[in-house]
């Protein structure tokens, strides 16, 4: 059995480059699994701030900020560059994967147990090739 994964890109090409701030927030909310409609969701605002906060410099609040790092499970240190902060190796999985299991928790215990097999069998055979 072999998975095969498109990676696709959404929505318009970008016009400007991403800022230095952009760059660490755009990076932190893909490696959270969230575009950028699920993150404005999650922090009640809109995509275009979002788009902004990645493009321009900007001047966020505070309590936007911890909201930010919040969402996106880093620190508002990591967001503004600062070396001492908090990983970007999230310590749970990113929210995609996340999800699925959760809806994979909810199958009759076979059916789990062989999705178990197939993905404990996939990041095996990754692992050892990148090993």
């Amino acid at each position: 059995m072999s998975i095969i994964l498109f990676l696709m890109t959404q929505g318009r090409p970008a016009r400007r480059p991403l800022t230095p701030f952009g760059e660490r927030l755009a990076l932190a909310r893909e490696r959270a699994g969230l575009t950028q409609v699920q993150l404005a969701e999650k922090l009640g605002t809109t995509q275009g701030n979002i788009t902004s906060w990645e493009r321009e410099v900007v001047a966020l609040r505070p309590e936007q900020l911890i909201a930010l790092a919040d969402a996106l499970d880093v620190s508002a240190d990591h967001l503004l560059g600062r070396e001492n902060g908090k990983s970007l190796v999230p310590k749970r999985p990113i929210a995609r994967v996340q999800q699925i299991f959760e809806q994979v928790s909810e199958l009759p215990r076979h059916q789990q147990n062989k999705i178990a097999e197939f993905v404990e069998a996939y990041v095996n055979q990754y692992t050892s090739k990148t090993s």
